[in-house]
């Protein structure tokens, strides 16, 4: 057995000519919502970025399969159709998030921003660095992602603990605790990355009160998913000092609005959802196994149960 297969992202052409190298399989690559309604026939699979995918599906009704390119799937949740199934990546970002994680806590204890600015201003700047090592992580998701991260924060001498919906304990994290505890969690860290998808139990998890219960000197970066912070609760605790610090890479409105006060907002750093990246090279060979599977009715890899959202 084959299937046709649409292919509807930013990059389309290079997820294509990826596919194409490794794989024989019928596929119409398309940059745009529009022109997949042009090119489609009636193919039952679709390859794509979730915000296009959610356009297109509901017009499309011989598609029985969805493979994501991205992490997240939060477009696709909104959705009316359940009668397809839709498949994930997964050991695909945590190296690149692990990365972006470490590099900002690094940046932050070695004061690097600080020290440009000394540094253009001719100043010589000898304020010693903070230390990392001895210090505990808090990661919000205990995942595979949230695992990788957990692994290389325990080369650099860093004690992990994990925050999870069941708190079922993993040999990655020092321990876990369920997300009922999140208070208590709080209270223990030094750092707090959150990688958690956007679900209804996830939104504004931290909120004023959460974020009361951090320590002033705790440093808090959010790769995961905008919804988890309340913004106003994030600015006030910055703008307030009961926050040392904090990096988002993730927000509810993308691109960040001009007029929005998180610009202006001291001791915040501001990336634009670029943490990780949906290199075709990682994502295609996650696609070409599940197609494998596909074909001969096997069970695919990494189904998410869009009700849960993960």
């Amino acid at each position: 057995m084959t299937a046709g297969c649409l292919i509807v992202s930013n990059t389309a052409t290079r997820f294509r000519d990826e596919v194409e190298r490794t794989a024989s399989i019928p596929i119409e690559s398309c940059s745009s919502p529009l022109e997949a309604r042009e090119k489609y026939a009636g193919q039952s699979i679709l390859f794509g970025d979730p915000d296009m995918v959610a356009e297109i599906l509901p017009d499309l009704p011989d598609v029985d399969w969805v493979q994501s390119t991205w992490a997240g799937i939060t477009p696709l949740t909104a959705v009316g159709r359940r009668d397809y199934v839709l498949t994930g990546v997964k050991n695909v970002f945590g190296p690149q998030m692990t990365e972006y994680v470490l590099g900002y806590l690094l940046a932050h204890e070695l004061n690097v921003i600080e020290r440009d600015k000394q540094q253009a201003a001719g100043n010589w700047f000898d304020s010693p660095s903070g230390l990392m090592h001895g210090k505990r992580l808090g990661i919000m998701g205990t995942g595979s992602i949230g695992a990788h991260i957990a692994r290389i924060a325990r080369a650099f001498g860093l004690g992990v603990r994990g925050l999870s919906l069941s708190g079922t304990q993993s040999p990655d994290f020092d321990d876990v605790q369920p997300v009922g505890e999140l208070h208590s969690f709080l209270e223990t860290v030094d750092y707090l990355v959150s990688v958690l998808p956007a679900t209804h139990g996830t939104t504004h998890l931290l909120d004023d009160a959460a974020l009361a219960r951090l320590p002033t000197h705790a440093f808090f970066i959010n790769v995961g998913r905008g919804n988890v912070v309340d913004d106003e609760a994030l600015i006030d605790a910055l703008e307030s000092g009961r926050l040392a610090g904090a990096v988002l890479d993730v927000f509810d409105e993308e691109p960040v609005p001009a007029g929005s006060p998180l610009w202006s907002t001291p001791n915040l750093t501001i990336t634009a959802h670029i943490a990780a990246i949906s290199h075709p090279a990682l994502i295609v060979p996650i696609f070409i196994e599940n197609y494998r599977r596909y074909c001969k009715n096997e069970p695919l890899k990494f189904v998410i149960d869009l009700d849960k959202g993960y």
